[in-house]
């Protein structure tokens, strides 16, 4: 089967799959992140609040989103919010949104709900005394949360969020459904170009099988080492 196998096509391939391709995936991936932490964190404290319209709120957000295939939420967004737009700024034609920027924005909302679950369980991991002490010492529930239970609850939920990492990166690939340039899409434009869907797309799946095995055993030592510290 690999008698015809051509290794040059894929060395010849190397600067526009990494410097193309694989920097839009990892940007990707990093903003998307960042966004999702962020915002998964909001959620998170959204549900564990006291005031029952919040946390219905954030619920039925992560619950929807969760719900909702990926492949999905991207198409929803990169083609429905465009004349969602059009028609809450009265513009003649659909408003036109960056690929990079609508995949950013797109993996946010939808990785959120995951780091939403993580920072809630890592809250709700603590035992309830650290939050009756930061109240007797004084603290609001915000210095509570930001000084006391959020850098703690940051050990616990770590390395599920760098597993989620690892599974948002994976999921990156997904971009190629809207014709970006990311790793994928880089592999399989040059499988198109040349005819060798078979080089490209194998080396494809090996690159992202060895980044993932790495992060996972990295990940892995870490937990570990969290244990240890435990």
């Amino acid at each position: 089967m690999l008698s015809g196998f051509d290794f040059q096509i894929i060395v010849h391939a190397l600067p526009y799959l990494f410097l193309s391709g694989m920097s839009f995936t990892l940007t990707l991936t990093l903003c998307a992140t960042i966004g999702g932490m962020i915002f998964g964190t909001l959620l998170a404290v959204m549900r564990l609040s006291d005031n029952r319209l919040l946390s219905a709120i954030a619920g039925g957000y992560v619950n929807l989103l969760r719900s909702l295939p990926l492949v999905l939420v991207i198409f929803w967004f990169y083609f429905l919010v465009p004349f969602m737009a059009q028609w809450l700024t009265g513009s003649s034609s659909p408003v036109r949104i960056d690929p990079f920027w609508s995949s950013v924005i797109t993996f946010t909302l939808f990785e959120a709900c995951y780091f939403c679950e993580i920072v809630r369980s890592g809250i709700q991991s603590l035992p309830r005394g650290q939050t009756l002490a930061a109240s007797a010492l004084g603290m609001t529930d915000r210095q509570a949360l930001f000084y006391i239970i959020l850098p703690q609850a940051l050990r616990n939920m770590l390395p599920l969020i760098l597993t989620q990492t690892i599974i948002l990166f994976q999921d990156t690939s997904l971009v190629y459904v809207l014709s970006i340039t990311d790793f994928l899409g880089a592999a399989a434009k040059i499988a198109q170009r040349d005819g060798r869907l078979l080089e490209m797309y194998v080396f494809a799946a090996v690159v992202y099988f060895i980044i993932s095995l790495i992060a996972s055993q990295a990940v892995r030592r870490l937990q570990k080492r969290v244990a240890i510290i435990r």
